[in-house]
């Protein structure tokens, strides 16, 4: 995937603009608070329905404004080179709308209308690292759901219904809890939820898995300190025990006590072991940024290996976040696998004064974008 256009209207200090991406690295420098990031949050936002700062509603539309507009067209399938190569066999010219006011939301995908946002999520994949990635090792478990849930989502046909229906009996079955309906009725949810929960395990034990080599291979070339390391699912019952099926009827009384469904998928979570720490509270606040970044960039290659094409990287604010020995081993992947790359800073990387970086240069400021020679 690269995208060939970005228009950007009345997001955070963006009163107008429209970018003209470039087929590889493309850097945009400013100051802080002049709209860096805001780059990244408008493709966020088109890929993932919300930005990686929050929701609409928390002040991503500009202020005195009624809605936000993203505008994004993109090549894929035998990608083009450049903006002039549109006719190149096998290229497939796509483009996505998006308008929202933080409560409301209208979107097209490919001139048609789009009756769920999810519609234009799976037509944009974006992988994004911020500053606030390291939470996907240190944060909460349903931050690591949500990761392995986008990867299934986007490479994976059967997840999206396996998901939709265990998400709609988990909610049948705690509404019933609250309630305290009869058993009987228990009885039916449960087995749905069963039936529903089994296949979505299986479907994210093997993402998982599928993972591993790629991620272990990443973090011993990133943080080498911490040794051989490990991804184990952690189902959200004892799986190896008994099927889901008995242990939901293991624990309905305590359900129904507090009231909610206190086993099955969405109770998993996902872990590390590392070979040279105990685990991941001993990680660094850098370690934690590392990891975080090597599953990031393994959930992007097993989207290429899947696909066919790389999805479009985010990357911001990479200097602070990396030294230069780590830019430069990242961004030699990056460019290694022809991956489009969006990277924010205050000044240019360290890395990217190698002659080996082609790049493409934008200034960001005043509510301007504007493009720049590299020196």
């Amino acid at each position: 995937m690269r995208v060939t256009r970005l228009d950007i209207h009345q997001l955070r200090r963006f009163e107008q603009i429209q970018i003209l991406p470039g087929p590889g690295l493309n850097l945009f420098t400013g100051d802080n608070g002049a709209g860096k990031t805001s780059v990244l949050e408008a493709l966020h936002l088109m890929a993932y329905g919300r930005s990686f700062r929050g929701r609409v509603r928390e002040g991503l539309v500009r202020e005195g404004q009624a809605a936000l507009e993203v505008f994004v067209e993109w090549g894929e399938n035998g990608v083009p080179a450049s903006h002039s190569d549109a006719a190149t066999p096998g290229f497939r010219q796509r483009r996505a709308g998006l308008r929202h006011s933080g409560h409301d939301w209208s979107g097209r995908l490919d001139g048609a209308g789009v009756a769920q946002l999810g519609d234009l999520c799976a037509a944009l994949a974006v992988v994004t690292f911020e500053p606030g990635s390291h939470a996907l090792i240190t944060g909460s478990a349903e931050i690591r759901r949500r990761y392995l849930d986008w990867g299934l989502f986007h490479v994976e046909h059967d997840f999206l219904r396996t998901w939709r229906r265990y998400s709609r009996a988990l909610k049948q079955r705690n509404s019933l809890l609250k309630t305290r309906a009869p058993l009987s009725q228990l009885d039916s949810w449960d087995h749905e939820l069963a039936d529903a929960g089994e296949p979505l395990t299986r479907l994210r034990q093997a993402y998982l898995d599928a993972l591993q080599p790629r991620f272990c291979e990443l973090l011993a070339d990133l943080a080498p300190a911490l040794g051989d390391s490990r991804l184990d699912y952690l189902p959200g019952w004892r799986r190896d025990e008994i099927p889901l099926a008995d242990a939901l009827l293991m624990v309905r009384d305590r359900d129904l006590q507090s009231g909610f469904t206190s086993v099955g998928p969405h109770r998993a979570d996902w872990r590390i072991q590392f070979e040279g720490i105990p685990g991941r509270d001993a990680l660094s606040r850098g370690q934690a940024k590392l990891t975080a970044l090597s599953a990031l960039l393994a959930q992007a290659g097993h989207f290429a290996d899947s696909t066919g094409e790389w999805p479009i990287i985010a990357l911001d604010d990479l200097a602070s976040e990396l030294d230069r020995a780590h830019q430069l081993r990242v961004l030699s992947r990056l460019f290694a696998s022809d991956a489009q790359v969006f990277i924010t800073g205050t000044e240019m990387p360290a890395a990217l004064m190698d002659p080996g970086f082609p790049f493409t240069w934008f200034h960001v400021e005043h509510g301007a974008v504007t493009p720049r020679k590299p020196s």
